[in-house]
């Protein structure tokens, strides 16, 4: 993992605390340090500062240059539609995020978080993966190989303290917590059904 920062006293603080991270001091709209850093071999960017013009930019820049897959946090909830579906793969409005302890209520089955996006029109899921491959559609599965609902794509696995990038050949094991966007809401339910255990496991 990478993180550049623009300020020098929190690139030190950063750089002391965290292990397995390379601190890099510099803007992340900085085409040449992107370049340096082969943002082409990134799979996922994401641009979290507190300037939304800076987000989107970073993201964008990024995403022309190569990196696959790019999240955007947006705290101005009017621009999340402007750029949600372009180059920009996943805008996040913090806004949104308060109702996704609303959501988690309501969803059905190991779905422990949701998150709104573009204003209600897709959703952010945190689901856990149980059981077996006998009574299971995820565990013990290649990400490759999970039917999903379409519109919807897997994001992350948290692994423990560990977090995997969903490449195809990731195989989900259960006690996983498996994160998801699904831009079609009218899948949700599929991909609720998708992480209930069958009958077999209990």
């Amino acid at each position: 993992m990478k993180i550049i920062e623009h300020n020098l006293e929190r690139c030190t603080v950063l750089s002391e605390r965290l292990d397995r991270t390379v601190v890099l001091h510099g803007s992340a709209t900085s085409k040449r340090l992107l370049e340096e850093e082969n943002v082409e071999e990134c799979d996922i960017f994401c641009a979290l500062t507190n300037d939304d013009e800076v987000n989107i930019m970073s993201s964008m820049l990024a995403k022309r240059m190569g990196a696959k897959k790019v999240l955007t946090l947006i705290n101005n909830a009017a621009y999340v539609d402007l750029v949600q579906g372009g180059e920009i793969d996943i805008a996040i409005s913090p806004q949104q995020a308060t109702i996704g302890s609303l959501l988690t209520h309501v969803r059905r089955g190991d779905i422990v978080n949701v998150h709104s996006l573009r204003r209600g029109a897709a959703e952010a899921i945190e689901a856990i993966a149980h059981g077996d491959t006998q009574s299971s559609k995820v565990v013990g599965r290649a990400i490759g190989e999970i039917e999903l609902p379409r519109g919807t794509t897997i994001g992350a696995i948290v692994r423990g303290k560990e977090v995997l990038i969903a490449h195809d050949d990731v195989v989900v094991e259960s006690g996983d917590h498996v994160i998801l966007f699904v831009i079609d809401k009218r899948r949700i339910r599929d991909v609720e059904r998708l992480f209930q255990v069958g009958l077999t496991f209990f």
